[in-house]
């Protein structure tokens, strides 16, 4: 990312891998998970199989030219003049993500120019992290990403075409979709949280992205995407639709998400553009291979599924019991922790805010029994 010139603040360089500091390469972690993308790249409609193969170039060279300071990823947050919610939306004017961030068109409470936009892409992109801060704040007591106040900034029409949306340590970006599978990414509310949460796992656990570590990243980022939309929607557990990423795909008759908490494994089925859903439930059906980072986004469906059914057990509203026994157990968790050190995390902090012999407790206790992972 370039310098930053902001009327009210200046916002010094960031230090990039090449350019000194303690920048370590890191990978650009994008709602769409590869395999997706790969599926699409197969697809037997021509249109779709050339922008997908260059929406897998663009995801590439991402990973390839982003970097950020996963070491100390405090030195890659740019505070906040105050210390307190301040946005940034940039418009990418469609260009690559080595581009970025773009034309600064809306910031924090300006009026004029950089004020209320007429573009839906930048408006939403304001008022979800808008919304996700507030969350975070109202609800978990927690300064925006980094705790200190951070800028959240965000790219919008980012790429020709590009269907996905990543967080790269520093800031969002967001595509438009390709038009035919998916429609603009800023579009979904818990999208825009989900991606967001991964600066705020940067900057907890930092929890590395391969194997059930990098499954539980997705899991978090799953679990508080969820969370920021049942609570925008002020929802129940009952009334809530346990739906990922419902809002960016065009619906078909195999297609209704990229991801189902109360059912990982049906959010689309024998789909000709983008496959099945090959998320598993219990830890039976654990995938063990290599890609997706050693099935990241795959994995991440059975403690989503745990989560959601300790919240259904639970009742209520999922971010007042089950969300804060799952955020504080975030901030215990270290990178390289597993499947077992959540479900064990997550009974330990129930029975301190609730109780050991607590329905709470109790929930979450059966809920890591009921996928495959019975805590100590």
């Amino acid at each position: 990312m370039d310098r930053i010139i902001h009327p009210h603040y200046f916002y010094p360089p960031l230090k990039k891998g090449g350019q000194g500091g303690f920048a370590v390469k890191r990978v650009c972690q994008g709602i769409l998970p590869p395999f997706i993308l790969k599926r699409m790249a197969e697809s037997p409609d021509k249109i779709t199989r050339r922008w997908a193969l260059e929406n897998l170039a663009a995801s590439a060279a991402a990973r390839a030219t982003r970097t950020t300071l996963s070491t100390l990823p405090q030195m890659a947050a740019i505070p906040s003049p105050a210390g307190k919610k301040h946005r940034l939306i940039y418009d990418a004017q469609h260009k690559p993500t080595h581009a970025l961030p773009g034309k600064l068109v809306r910031s924090e409470g300006e009026k004029g120019p950089n004020g209320p936009s007429k573009d839906p892409a930048v408006n939403e992109a304001y008022d979800y992290s808008g919304d996700t801060y507030d969350f975070y704040k109202e609800v978990l007591n927690r300064n925006s990403l980094d705790d200190r106040g951070m800028s959240l900034i965000s790219s919008v029409h980012v790429g020709q075409h590009y269907a996905n949306a990543f967080w790269d340590g520093e800031q969002m970006a967001y595509g438009d979709g390709d038009g035919r599978t998916f429609v603009r990414f800023t579009k979904s509310l818990d999208v825009v949280a989900h991606e967001l949460t991964h600066g705020v796992v940067s900057h907890t656990a930092n929890l590395e992205y391969q194997g059930e570590s990098g499954a539980l990243n997705e899991h978090y980022a799953d679990v508080m995407g969820i969370l920021v939309k049942q609570w925008r929607r002020n929802q129940t557990v009952k009334q809530a639709d346990w739906l990922v990423g419902a809002d960016i795909l065009i619906k078909t008759f195999t297609r209704k998400a990229l991801r189902s908490f109360s059912a990982p494994g049906t959010a689309y089925v024998n789909d000709p553009d983008i496959g099945t859903d090959p998320q598993p439930a219990h830890m039976k059906q654990k995938y063990e291979g290599e890609d997706d980072y050693g099935g990241v986004h795959i994995n991440s469906g059975i403690p989503n599924h745990a989560f959601y059914l300790a919240a259904m057990q639970i009742g209520g509203k999922s971010w007042e019991k089950t969300g804060k026994i799952w955020y504080q157990t975030l901030l215990s968790l270290s990178p390289r922790s597993d499947f077992a050190a959540i479900a064990q995390g997550t009974v330990e902090k129930a029975t301190i805010l609730y109780g050991s012999r607590s329905p709470e407790s109790k929930a979450v206790k059966q809920s890591w029994i009921s996928v495959g992972i019975p805590p100590k």
